[in-house]
């Protein structure tokens, strides 16, 4: 489970949205019609298109499954998506010239992501090459590679413990912010100006290093009490998060200078063409 479930992919300047779900992208079906056929109701297309076919329709739920994506309006919503499969199975049925470009798009896709599971490696060269092209100094790269790895170690102790439904994880990163930060991450990225962007990668130095505190204390205390079900690591969520939390405020009150801030790492126009595909 990813920091942020939601990455945007750039299709000739349209934005799709997409998630790992059972270790391969799932794409959002609505953003994948408006990039093929420039709809300006995306909904009503793909209402047409399963009415004309009725094979098309017969297949719908297995081609379809809903995952929670980031809504135009910053919220996280169920979004009915498709793997590249369903995805090729949507293409046949829209007269685009676009299809065929669309295809290899989704191939090389499809072809990056079985490379990063076989060499995990790759995916982190890959981020590295975004990041550095979207004008983030090293120093600033090495922090925010490493809060992804302790992400990483937390969600994959939060699995191991019962927690499977995406929708936990988001209340117990919830519960990890408000507790480190005073803000919940929705509220944050609010405050910043944000909607579909990856908050952390908004992020200043310190605003990262706190947020790997809150997540590094939780998988400890997470571990040594062995905590199980969401009851148990929703109460390690809270203190680990505190405990960061507890850092920040004696470090404003020392330094004069609040942590979170409405700043933005990078102005928006150094960011607002360039494809979010990381963590």
């Amino acid at each position: 489970m990813s920091e942020q479930s939601t990455e945007i992919a750039l299709f000739k300047g349209k934005q799709i949205r997409k998630t790992i779900h059972n270790d391969e992208w799932w794409f959002s079906i609505l953003d994948v019609v408006e990039a093929l056929t420039d709809s300006k109701d995306s909904k009503q297309y793909i209402k047409r298109m399963r009415s004309r076919e009725a094979e098309l329709n017969s297949y719908w739920g297995t081609i379809c499954t809903p995952l929670e994506m980031i809504a135009k309006d910053g919220k996280n919503r169920r979004v009915n998506c498709a793997n590249t499969e369903g995805i090729f199975r949507i293409i046949q049925s829209i007269p685009s010239p676009k299809a065929e470009p669309f295809k290899r798009w989704l191939a090389k896709i499809g072809y990056e992501r079985i490379q990063e599971i076989d060499d995990p490696e790759l995916a982190t060269k890959r981020a590295r090459a975004i990041y550095q092209a979207k004008g983030y100094p090293d120093d600033w790269i090495e922090k925010r590679m490493r809060s992804i790895a302790i992400r990483e170690e937390l969600t994959d102790e939060w699995k191991d413990r019962g927690i499977d439904e995406q929708r936990d994880y988001a209340i117990l990163t919830a519960e990890i912010s408000k507790a480190a930060f005073g803000v919940t991450p929705s509220e944050y990225k609010e405050l910043k100006g944000l909607k579909r962007q990856n908050l952390r990668d908004h992020m200043n130095d310190l605003e990262l290093i706190f947020s790997m505190l809150g997540e590094a204390a939780t998988t400890e205390i997470t571990r040594n009490r062995d905590a199980q079900g969401f009851g148990e690591n929703k109460q390690a969520a809270v203190e680990g998060g505190s405990v960061a939390g507890g850092a920040r405020k004696e470090l404003e009150e020392k330094s004069g200078a609040k942590v979170v801030s409405k700043a933005n790492y990078l102005p928006k126009e150094q960011t607002k063409n360039l494809p979010s595909d990381l963590s």
